[in-house]
């Protein structure tokens, strides 16, 4: 089993997460290019202050997946909620005309979906460390 490691000064690691966040009553915001455009010009304005790195983002009508790199120390939840507050300000600003599909000016979800990912599957891991004891 091989991992591609990330170094920090006493430590190596592997942190990569996909972030899903959903437009409040799934609204369709993301419907215009400029739009799209202005939401993943933020991220790459607000990961670098968490340390975090992007790898990949994709928007839909009504939501979006980020998959990112962060390190030990990275704050997720604050990272999380500046990208929720930026992006909503950036985008409102820029485009007055989404305030009009938004319900009370809220622009994304309370909630979040954050989900880890691996290098490996879950199984493969078991599996792993299940033979430690065996050699």
């Amino acid at each position: 089993m091989s991992y591609k490691f990330d170094l920090a000064g006493h430590s190596i690691y592997a942190l990569t997460y996909h972030l899903i966040l959903v437009v409040k009553y799934r609204k369709q915001v993301f419907t215009d290019l400029e739009i799209t455009n202005t939401f993943k010009e933020q991220v790459f304005y607000v990961a670098p202050n968490y340390d975090i790195k992007i790898i990949n983002q994709e928007v839909d009508k009504d939501h979006i997946h980020i998959l990112f790199k962060a390190t030990p120390k990275t704050d997720l939840v604050k990272f999380i909620n500046a990208l929720k507050g930026s992006s909503s300000k950036k985008i409102q600003h820029r485009h007055p005309q989404v305030k009009k599909k938004l319900w009370e000016g809220t622009f994304w979800s309370p909630s979040y979906c954050l989900i880890t990912t691996g290098q490996v599957t879950l199984d493969q891991l078991k599996k792993y460390v299940e033979e430690q004891g065996k050699k």
